[in-house]
């Protein structure tokens, strides 16, 4: 379909059965068909998605969809099919025969839609796809995993840049939620995206309705089922911190005669998925959840969002309760907060950053590298008692910081299960080619089923490039005659300059990692100060997101005269000597896993990490027996009277 002459009402009538656009959607729209780049920021349930599907059908080449959430795609892509659209995804729950099928709709031009995670991009088979194909539109959800001062901060999405760029892609469409002003400009500046093509839309909607209460421990439980047991509420959702908790708050309130179930990421894909259909369908159905539950839910008439424990920044309140009144029908909003519930969200925050020690090691093992080299952020983290999320920011920040340039990634092993015999595919080709591949077959070892190819040993023996085996392998697995299986993923780099101090690079590093701990843990204090109620709470969103209210709400906690209210400090057990006596020991036996005071608060207050894991002291009685102590008193606690020898 060609742009030109066609309204994008009657493709809007055609496919989706509207009349017409909502606020902003027709905005983000015209300025695509005009060839332009643009930042959409939507509140939940705005319709984002309209913006860059519409488009895709007007459009001759490829749109692709760049969303970290499966669960989204496989439901857009589900309803696109249903109404006679070609989309499809590419991840790793496909079987070999859907992933053949996915890859023959794109080269052929079948398909308008493509769905990916941004990891995808690291896959040589995904960008050899790709090879060749027109892509009219790249769109970019949850845009504001780019900035690194965001709530959400994902380092594969800063790439997404360079991506576009060697993808040769004609626009960009960034969409979020959750951009305060200065993640807009991050992303702005990331896709060179002028301030008249941001488009925003109000944040406030006047149906969620926003209420909090301050309670202790045992008053929440009873407070919880008396809102769900008092009225026919309708959908709701009860959202949780940790995974037991779900499981115990889904216990209580089906001993109370409700119609509920726990829904966290413990749990097996087909459980969730049956889960969520379960809700998807039923009228007063109650799931308890951890943020894993959610994410591209499009349920139109959740009347009820509670928050047991509290969301971990105001972005992410916003993105949950974003989940409520989609269909402009009243819903109530509420925090039940217990000030303890702090403790426990800070503590996750200080659990990822970093010990010094810890970075002057990441620090040292990439100065061991050659100029150029192949490395695995998940084996570099668990060598350096790093996090994987937090080596790929620190790996990612040596990029910014101009010392190594990222190359192609690639993956280390292969595998293949022959599909024909290896006569019959050795038959398919003559000559040199024929032999090249005798050569190939000859060199795979066979473990039961599947065969194994070293890759570097087959370089070696064949006297041949790298990419010339990989080619080979993905020709006939594309052909049908192996299925074939890629693991291993390492990431390639290019040094540009040396480091001038390993110690002195590794301290800026701790800072950056120290200053990123400090805006985590005052995102948490801003979602007391919303619980608080001290003015409007509606309008204390909004603005924190850039906008304003002309008037207050009306139907908030502090407007409905409920608030303000006094969040006093949480209440915890402090350390005795006995406990010092046996972390010192603890300490003097572990000294590569508790290394610095920040390692051995990590252990006491129950936070893994890869030392503690190799050294099997998760499973020691003494783990996580300060859980419901603040990270940051332990850490002092253990700096003065703890001697660390690590």
């Amino acid at each position: 379909m060609s742009t030109q002459n066609v309204d994008p009402r009657s493709v809007l009538k055609e496919h989706f059965g509207w009349d017409d656009f909502k606020s902003g959607q027709n905005d983000v729209v015209a300025r695509l068909l005009d060839g332009k780049s643009v930042l959409a920021v939507f509140p939940t349930g705005g319709g984002k998605s309209l913006c860059y599907q519409l488009p895709a059908l007007m459009f001759e080449g490829l749109t692709v969809v760049v969303s970290p959430l499966i669960a989204l795609m496989k439901d857009q892509i589900d309803q696109l099919v249903s109404k006679g659209v070609s989309a499809v995804r590419l991840d790793s729950s496909l079987s070999f025969e859907e992933y053949r099928e996915a890859v023959s709709l794109i080269r052929s031009g079948t398909a308008k839609l493509l769905y990916v995670a941004p990891e995808r991009f690291f896959n040589e088979r995904f960008r050899s796809s790709l090879e060749g194909v027109k892509i009219s539109l790249f769109a970019i959800d949850e845009a504001h995993c780019i900035s690194q001062w965001g709530h959400n901060f994902r380092p594969d999405y800063l790439k997404m840049c360079s991506i576009a760029e060697k993808l040769k892609v004609e626009r960009v469409l960034c969409l979020t939620a959750t951009a305060t002003p200065a993640v807009q400009k991050d992303i702005q500046a990331a896709f060179d995206i002028p301030a008249d093509d941001v488009i925003c839309t109000p944040f406030f909607r006047p149906n969620l309705h926003l209420r909090s209460q301050v309670l202790t421990a045992e008053e929440r439980d009873q407070t919880l089922i008396g809102k769900l047991t008092s009225s026919n509420q309708g959908a709701t959702i009860i959202y949780v911190t940790l995974q037991k908790t779900a499981e115990q708050v889904a216990a209580m309130v089906v001993a109370a005669g409700l119609d509920a179930k726990a829904y966290h990421a413990g749990m097996d894909s087909d459980a969730r998925a049956e889960i969520q259909e379960w809700f998807m369908h039923g009228d007063n159905r109650i799931v308890v959840a951890t943020i894993a539950f959610g994410m591209g839910i499009d349920k139109s008439d959740i009347r009820a969002i509670y928050h047991y424990n509290p969301p971990k920044s105001i972005e992410s309140y916003a993105q949950e309760i974003g989940r409520a009144g989609r269909d402009g029908g009243d819903s109530i909003c509420e925090m039940l907060l217990v000030p303890e519930d702090r403790i426990t969200l800070e503590n996750f925050v200080f659990g990822d950053t970093p010990s010094l020690p810890s970075i002057e090691s990441f620090v040292s093992e990439i100065e061991n590298q050659p100029n150029e080299f192949f490395i695995s952020p998940i084996k570099l983290g668990n060598q350096c008692d790093i996090r994987s999320i937090v080596t790929k920011t620190l790996l990612t920040y040596l990029e910014l910081d101009g010392y190594l340039e990222s190359t192609s990634p690639r993956y280390d092993s292969y595998s293949f299960k022959p599909k024909v015999t290896g006569a019959e595919l050795i038959g398919n080709f003559e000559g040199e080619r024929q032999e090249f591949v005798r050569q190939l077959l000859a060199c795979s070892k066979k473990r039961k089923i599947w065969f194994s190819i070293d890759l570097a040993d087959t370089m070696a023996k064949l006297n041949c490039e790298r990419s010339k085996i990989v080619k080979a392998l993905d020709y006939f697995n594309d052909k049908g005659w192996i299925e074939l299986k890629a693991s291993g993923l390492v990431h390639g780099y290019r040094k540009l300059k040396p480091f001038e101090s390993i110690q002195s690079l590794a301290q800026s590093f701790f800072e950056k990692v120290e200053s990123r701990e400090k805006g985590e843990v005052q995102r948490t204090r801003q979602v007391f100060e919303l619980a608080a109620a001290k003015e409007c709470q509606a309008g204390m969103l909004s603005s924190h997101f850039g906008q304003s209210l002309d008037e207050p709400c009306g139907n908030c906690s502090f407007c409905v005269g409920a608030g303000p209210f006094a969040i006093g400090e949480p209440s915890y057990v402090n350390l005795d000597r006995s406990d010092l006596q046996l972390i010192q020991q603890l300490a003097t036996a572990n000294p590569s896993a508790l290394n610095s005071s920040r390692a051995i608060a990590r252990f006491l207050c129950g936070i893994r990490s890869p030392a503690l894991t190799r050294a099997k002291l998760t499973k020691h009685a003494s783990f996580g027996s300060c859980t419901q102590t603040p990270f940051d008193y332990v850490m002092k606690e253990v700096d003065a009277k703890i001697e660390v020898t690590g």
